[in-house]
């Protein structure tokens, strides 16, 4: 028949039946693993999670003149607090098992905030550290209002309710695909630590369960912790040895296990407080600037929820969980400006990459990891042990871990009609200028040392130009938008962008799974109606 109309005969391949919930987890989101696998697989969750503890510090504090001194007390809050914010957000928040971490995100209106003109008068590196701290404190402060707004009022819930896989696909994707730049990159920068790492965590976690068939998941479970370590020693090797005496000071800070500075410097016991830095300064151009950095975190975020949610076997998100997720983590921006962290907080996205590794998506799991950030933390000594692995090993578990949460947000095309040519374009335009406007912002930005938009208030231009330096946030909004308002009343298009998947996971009366999933603890459901 012309146009491929033909009914399908009996013997010809049928395709995949679509899966509301992620088949072939070990562990979902409920069913917590015994009591000594959970603790190994919440200690690799701590592990994973201190690349992005340790690096955005080590970036950031040296531009705004502290030392190993103050880096090692950055790093010790920024783990306190993630650990704080885990928890609750595995409590009270979606209570999916994500992880609050550092967001990379934070980083360029940071940046802006360290060049502010008002600190150059300053002689003493310390003191100008502090001032700059306390202007950072204030600025997330501020900023943390926005999502705490928008997530405890259910407004975001009302935005959420138009999302359909279709338009999350673009986000998704590009929430891990769009991490590229800190994958093989930073393997290149130390090649002989960070390639052997990434091919040998491929190979244990991909190769070696199918060889020897042991069936007790051990390998591909607890990759990291066997990879790490065996690479560890191997840097470590390599480093007292002497290979890296002479080389650069760049592919030291990559490949050495000595180079942190964060042993020497590291308090034995130490329990960051409120204010440790002083009462935080406020500016408005600033405030302002962060709240804007802080919406493009919101939406990278309820990307990262979606990854996660699926990757942990649960149902689809009810736009209300989602919102509530948001307050949350708005309340954890608001703890990093009054603890001091240099940095905002959003979901890591490579925790998410690794609940896909291991195939346990336990609640539990993710609290105990919490557990580790919160001790480790205090006993400073002993974490800064662990923080001192080589970034070059860091860079290589990103690459798996990033390409997992792409992949997860590619597979949401299973609920689309990828036959429509109306699919197809939302899907295509959106992914690719989700790459193209971050490329075109990201080169100028390194060529001229400012983005596009330079006008004399250098928090007006963050305004603009960090929200097009995002692309997961460029891809999900223009998915959005096109996907909310393209043709959208003609009948058949409410099952080609697949929302009729979702919208029987609306709220707890529609399914009474979702309950099961994001219920709160302690009764505490009446207090949110909306659910």
């Amino acid at each position: 028949m012309a146009g491929g109309g033909a009914p399908a005969k009996s013997d010809e391949p049928q395709p995949h039946p679509p899966k509301d919930q992620l088949p072939n987890i070990s562990y979902c989101i409920t069913s917590p693993p015994p009591w000594p696998e959970a603790i190994l697989l919440g200690f690799q969750h701590f592990l994973v999670m201190l690349g992005t503890t340790v690096l955005i510090p080590t970036a950031l504090v040296p531009q705004m003149g502290g030392g190993n001194n103050e880096k090692a007390r950055v790093i010790e809050t920024l783990l306190f607090v993630a650990g704080i914010n885990t928890l609750l957000q595995t409590l009270f928040g979606t209570r999916l098992p994500a992880v609050i971490g550092g967001s990379y995100t934070f980083v360029p209106t940071t940046i802006s905030i360290i060049l502010a003109g008002r600190f150059s008068d300053e002689p003493d590196p310390i003191e100008r550290f502090k001032r700059i701290m306390r202007s950072i404190q204030g600025a997330l402060i501020v900023a943390s209002t926005l999502q705490i707004v928008l997530g405890f009022s259910g407004l975001w819930r009302n935005v959420a309710r138009f999302l359909s896989p279709l338009s999350s696909v673009p986000l998704v994707s590009l929430v891990g695909f769009g991490l590229y730049e800190l994958g093989f990159p930073g393997v290149a920068k130390c090649v002989e630590i960070g390639l052997p790492q990434l091919i040998l965590i491929v190979f244990v976690s991909q190769y070696v369960p199918h060889v020897l068939h042991s069936g007790k998941n051990i390998f591909d479970r607890f990759a990291v912790i066997f990879t790490v370590v065996i690479v560890w020693i191997y840097a470590h090797l390599l480093t007292v040895g002497g290979a890296y005496n002479d080389a650069p000071p760049k592919t030291q800070i990559s490949c050495r296990t000595d180079r942190a500075g964060l042993i020497d410097s590291a308090p034995w016991i130490r329990i960051p407080y409120p204010f440790q830095w002083g009462a935080p300064s406020f500016d408005a151009g600033e405030a302002f600037a962060m709240m804007m950095t802080a919406f493009v975190a919101l939406v990278e975020s309820s990307g990262a929820f979606i990854a996660v949610y699926r990757y942990a076997s649960a149902t689809p998100l009810p736009p209300s969980i989602l919102s509530r997720g948001i307050g949350w983590q708005g309340v954890g921006i608001l703890l990093s400006g009054l603890f001091g962290t240099v940095n905002g907080s959003s979901v890591s996205v490579e925790n998410a990459g690794l609940l896909a590794l291991t195939r346990v998506g336990s609640r539990r799991v993710v609290q105990i990891s919490a557990g580790f950030m919160i001790f480790f933390s205090i006993l400073g000594k002993f974490g800064a042990v662990f923080a001192s692995i080589p970034p070059a090993i860091i860079a290589a578990l990103y690459c798996l871990f990033f390409a997992y949460v792409g992949a997860g947000g590619l597979s949401f095309l299973q609920f689309c009609n990828l036959n429509s040519f109306r699919t197809k374009f939302i899907l295509g335009f959106s992914i690719f200028l989700g790459l193209s406007v971050p490329q075109y912002f990201n080169e100028y930005t390194a060529i001229n040392g400012h983005g596009p938009v330079n006008t004399g208030g250098r928090w007006f231009n963050d305004i603009i130009n960090v929200p097009f330096q995002s692309k997961p946030f460029v891809a999900g909004v223009v998915a959005y938008f096109l996907d909310n308002t393209l043709f959208k009343r003609e009948g058949s298009i409410r099952k080609d962008r697949g929302k009729h998947w979702w919208d029987k996971y609306r709220s707890f009366k529609t399914d009474t799974r979702s309950e099961e999933f994001y219920s709160l603890p302690f009764n505490l459901n009446k207090y949110f109606p909306s659910v």
